[in-house]
This record gives C-alpha cells, sequence and structure tokens, in this order.
C-alpha cells in the first residue's frame, strides 16, 4: 500500500507539535519573549495589505490555518483599530471566492467589524481599500443590544461562521461578547479570544491606563464561562505550535 507523503507529514506535524508542548525550556523561552516584546509594543510593528494589524505574526499564520479549514461565509470582529484584521479576514475570503471559482466581488461572503469608535481615519482608509466591498462595519458598543440584534439578523443569512473577540478586554465585557456571539459560531468553527495573555503577566500595574487587568481579563472570562459551555473546548495545539501568541487557551472550537 503506497503511503501519502501528505499525510505522513500531518501526523509528523502533529508528533512535533505535542514534544513542543511538552518541552519546559522552549515554554519558558517563549514566555520570556512574550514578556519583553509585549512591552515593547512589538505586535504593533506588522500590516496586512496596508492596515496595521497589531497582532503577533505567529496568531496571523493562526488565523489564516483556521480560515482555510474552517471555510467561513461569515467571519465577525469585535474591535475596529486601525483595520489590519479586517483586510486580512477579507482577503482570506477573496481567495476561497477564487479557489473556489467565484468572484470574490459577486460572492456574499463577509467579514463584520464592530467597535464603539470608528475614527474618521480608520474608516477612510477601509473606504477605500481594494478589499471594501468584502467589510460591513458596524459602529457601536458590540454588547449592546442594538448591535447584537444588527449582527444577528446579518448573520441570518450566512450559514458557517467565525468569530473574534478582540475590543474591550475587561472581564465582564468578554462575558457579555462570548454570551452575545457564540450562538452564532459553527459546529467544528471557531471563536477566538484575543489577549488572555494579560493574565499571565507579572507586573500587576502594567495596565493601570486601562479598565482591564489581570483577574480582570479575556482570560478571567473564559474560566468562569467555559465550564457552563460544553459546546466548546480549548484547542490546544494551536498554544502547543504557535509557543508565542496572545490568545494562549483563546482558540475556542465548537464541537456540537
Amino acid at each position: 500500500m503506497t503511503i501519502d507523503p501528505l499525510l505522513s507529514f500531518k501526523k509528523e506535524t502533529k508528533e512535533r507539535i505535542l514534544l513542543q508542548g511538552k518541552n519546559k525550556e522552549i515554554q519558558e523561552l517563549a514566555k520570556n519573549f512574550t514578556d519583553l516584546s509585549h512591552k515593547l509594543k512589538y505586535s504593533y510593528n506588522f500590516s496586512w495589505l496596508g492596515r496595521p494589524i497589531i497582532q503577533y505574526p505567529q496568531d496571523i499564520v493562526a488565523v489564516q490555518e483556521i480560515i482555510y479549514k474552517v471555510k467561513p461565509d461569515l467571519i465577525i470582529e469585535t474591535g475596529v483599530a486601525h483595520g489590519g484584521s479586517l483586510i486580512l479576514s477579507a482577503s482570506l475570503l477573496s481567495l476561497l471566492d477564487v479557489m473556489s471559482g467565484k468572484n470574490p466581488k459577486e460572492s456574499k461572503s463577509k467579514v463584520i467589524g464592530i467597535d464603539i469608535d470608528i475614527r474618521s481615519h480608520n474608516r477612510k482608509a477601509l473606504d477605500n481599500h481594494p478589499l471594501r466591498n468584502k467589510i460591513h462595519l458596524i459602529e457601536g458598543s458590540s454588547i449592546s443590544e442594538d448591535v447584537i440584534t444588527q449582527v444577528n439578523s446579518f448573520a441570518k443569512n450566512y450559514k458557517n461562521i467565525l468569530v473574534f473577540l478582540d475590543s474591550n478586554h475587561s472581564h465582564k465585557h468578554v462575558i457579555e461578547e462570548l454570551n452575545a456571539y457564540t450562538h452564532l459560531v459553527s459546529k467544528d468553527s471557531y471563536c477566538i479570544v484575543f489577549d488572555t495573555l494579560i493574565e499571565n503577566f507579572e507586573d500587576k500595574d502594567y495596565f493601570n491606563d486601562r479598565p482591564w487587568g489581570i483577574g480582570d481579563s479575556p482570560m478571567s472570562a473564559l474560566e468562569e464561562w467555559l465550564p457552563k459551555h460544553q459546546e466548546f473546548l480549548i484547542d490546544k495545539e494551536f498554544d502547543n505550535k504557535l509557543l508565542i501568541s496572545v490568545s494562549p487557551n483563546g482558540f475556542l472550537k465548537r464541537i456540537h
């Protein structure tokens, strides 16, 4: 029987990732890099097709892998900032269209971007971007009744939905976002909760200028929310292979 080289490679990759996740030395090195790089605002150094993305390269690759695997027709993102993540999602949706023989400008696949304050210069840049047709912007709080209603109404026309939570990182806000949007996540798709790493920083004063911090973070929200929602599990493979990520334990896969 002929062995499929790709299947063999994938098996070896899974084995490597598992070993990497158990390697205490590389885990410690990754933690040290994450701590220092965050203080240096390393994640602010990158862009995607012309827009600042404010993500670690590792997480950008992980998002690409998930979008290709899930092949969503709708991606819901809370938090817009400069719009780089929206452009990443829009570009990948367009590539999926091309790969399936569709015209990206005629396909209905979309990414929704929600933010309480879409600043005029960022909106203008997004409005002028070639991928604007793939983006639906909603300005307002992601946990307001009006915005949630808009998103639910929009999502009725879609079957395969992916959710990214990356706005206000306080415990209460993230809990409310999880309650508002995870029911839209399709089976075998994901909800990615960004910036769970806030909980891992040793400097308790680091987030003094923010309405979140250690004990009041996306991670603390997940620790409260996840045990009550057995339809989701943490996909630890992403933690084990990325090593450096803003979202440890934040890659939630819907299993039923």
